[in-house]
């Protein structure tokens, strides 16, 4: 298992003083953010060129909505996650992070045909991913299906749910992320649903109970790392949370207790 970090809650002016932070600190790997990508893919590369740091990951940053309730934002999100996804495997990347959607349903209410409208949206999102899991074979990056707890997402919060979608795309390239903030509020056990996912998860999210670093809250993070090395995960776990302090003090800090439990 490697650590990475998300570029947001690095310090330094340019992508180049960052990745030197996160080198110095410890990490192995970089997570960009996907709004603009396709504007500095020639920067990221640069930046890339000349550290050990890789790229873990794009997130999400597409326009549109995978669920939106008109065609021309579900066609936006397809046309702008295909774009990342290639951008990504250029980078080197694992894959790109995605939520079919967030809040509630847009797609209206289909009375009588259907009384969950939840029901429609998994059949969309099936044959979305069927899409886009065809091109992400062809360019070798992943779609990283993220679950969010209740609150920011009606659709996919547990694990589990996202690898029954995965199972049913059938895709090598569609698999799944988990962040260990959203499974402390929707899994009754941590370690057992990452156990359950064996097979599906390509990519972790780190930050504690309270969104800080990990350490700062109570999630066992013990358990779960020793499920991870259960399944045989191999991957990057990046740093997606806010820094209480000096990040030039607290990020070695936490790079040196998330290797203790690796």
């Amino acid at each position: 298992m490697k650590l990475a970090i998300q570029e947001n809650i690095v310090p330094g002016k340019t992508l180049s003083e960052k990745i030197w932070k996160i080198e110095e600190y410890g990490f192995e790997g970089i997570e960009v953010w996907g709004s603009d990508l396709p504007q500095r893919l020639n920067e990221i590369k640069d930046a890339l060129s000349t550290t050990k740091i890789k790229l873990s990951t794009v997130c999400s940053g597409y326009g549109g909505d995978l669920l939106g309730a008109d065609r021309k934002s579900r066609e936006i999100a397809i046309r702008d996650i295909k774009e990342r996804l290639g951008m990504c495997a250029e980078l080197g990347g694992v894959g790109v992070i995605t939520v079919p959607t967030f809040g509630g349903p847009k797609i209206p209410d289909l009375y009588p045909w259907r009384s969950d409208v939840r029901d429609v949206e998994r059949m969309i999102l099936v044959e979305e991913l069927k899409v886009l899991g065809e091109y992400a074979d062809d360019v070798g990056a992943y779609i990283l299906l993220e679950p969010l707890n209740r609150y920011e997402t009606h659709l996919i919060n547990r694990l589990e749910q996202a690898v029954e979608v995965c199972r049913v795309v059938g895709k090598e390239h569609v698999k799944i992320m988990a962040d260990f903030f959203h499974m402390n509020i929707e899994e009754a056990d941590i370690a057992g649903s990452i156990e359950a996912a064996n097979g599906y998860i390509m990519h972790v999210h780190l930050a504690d109970s309270n969104r800080l670093l990990p350490g700062y809250g109570h999630i066992d993070f013990k358990s779960g790392f020793n499920a991870l090395r259960k399944i045989g995960y191999r991957n990057f776990m990046a740093l997606e949370c806010e820094i209480p302090g000096d990040p030039d003090a607290e990020l070695p800090r936490c790079v040196r207790y998330l290797k203790s439990l690796i």
